[in-house]
């Protein structure tokens, strides 16, 4: 992302809503601004490869592997509004583990980019299954959407979920269970 281009569209936007982007408190919010889009679309300039960094270890553990509430961040693409919440990521190994630390950081990859909820949940979900090749993946993706509570129906209570499910999860009703009952329980 190129700092400079973004301050100069930062200053025409002040300028096209009738600010004036020479009054004080307006003089350092390009950059600003320019700043904080680098930083919230980052994850097109994140390689999956490179986060995953050799991560995947042979492991004789079938069980699930679950790792939820990771706090998540992200734009929708129809407003350039956030939406956030938390993801929850379960999968089952079949001979590979994956470092723990390393799921939440494939979320994001997938959430700091201009993004649908739905897709997200997919893409993070398609991740594990295509690196892992376990017996099933599962994430549900819970989020606010402030282009639902600033504007438009302005509903500050609407909590979108989302799902994305691969192998034994969606062909399995009691592994789904399992992993729909363990996310809604408490935290320690």
């Amino acid at each position: 992302m190129n700092l400079t281009s973004t301050e100069k569209l930062v200053t025409d936007l002040l300028q096209e809503i009738g600010e004036d982007p020479q009054r004080e408190g307006l003089l350092e919010t390009p950059l600003r601004v320019a700043k904080a889009y680098q930083f919230l679309t980052s994850g097109y300039h994140m390689n999956i490869e490179e986060v995953m960094n050799n991560a995947v270890f042979n492991e004789k553990y079938d069980e699930m592997v679950l790792v939820k509430n990771i706090d998540f961040y992200s734009l929708c693409e129809h407003h350039i509004l956030p939406f956030y919440g938390k993801v929850h990521v379960a999968y089952i190994p079949d001979g590979k583990i994956i470092g723990l630390s390393k799921i939440p950081r494939i979320v994001e990859v997938f959430s700091r980019r201009l993004q649908v909820q739905e897709r997200m949940t997919r893409q993070i979900a398609d991740t594990i299954a295509d690196y892992l090749q376990p017996r099933g993946v599962a994430v549900v993706s819970e989020a606010y959407h402030m282009c639902m509570m600033m504007r438009g129906v302005e509903k500050q209570n609407s909590l979108a979920t989302t799902s994305a499910v691969h192998g034994d999860f969606k062909e399995d009703a009691r592994t789904r269970a399992e992993f729909l009952n363990l996310i809604s329980q408490k935290n320690l």
